[in-house]
């Protein structure tokens, strides 16, 4: 078998073709889990909190030149070395989201994909059952 066709045959199975689509799925759910964080949680979050920001928490790890604003886009472009761990937050605020919202998914599939437990066996027909009768009294 050639390299080519053994390529061609591995791509079009239906594993490869199930793990293209689910990552294809899965960046684009993950957009979206990003989305619900950034506009719609944060916000929240912001509001309650009295309009805190996770995204300009950071340490600045020199001096911060006079005039700039202590924001942290203004602070980077000012060339200024930072530990940014607002992003980091967020980032970890997404992955918790997008982790309870794949466990419950998968607990949801596992519960469908649950056999029922196996029928009772089908009663004997009415012969077996007298043919059974009298093999027990010829016993006696």
């Amino acid at each position: 078998m050639s390299f080519m066709s053994e390529f061609k045959e591995f791509a079009v199975k239906g594993n490869a073709m199930d793990l293209a689509v689910g990552v294809i799925i899965g960046a684009a759910f993950g957009k979206i889990v990003e989305s619900i964080v950034n506009d719609l949680i944060m916000p929240l979050v912001g509001a309650v909190s009295g309009g805190f920001d996770f995204s300009n928490l950071f340490i600045a790890l020199d001096t911060v030149p006079e005039g700039v604003a202590m924001t942290l886009a203004e602070v980077k472009a000012a060339g200024v070395p930072v530990f940014a761990y607002g992003n980091f937050l967020t980032i970890l605020l997404n992955f918790i989201i997008l982790a309870f919202i794949v466990f419950i998914l998968v607990k949801q599939l596992n519960r469908l994909k649950k056999e029922a437990p196996p029928a009772a066996p089908a009663a004997p027909p009415e012969d077996i059952v007298l043919l059974r009768e009298i093999r027990d009294s010829l016993k006696k």
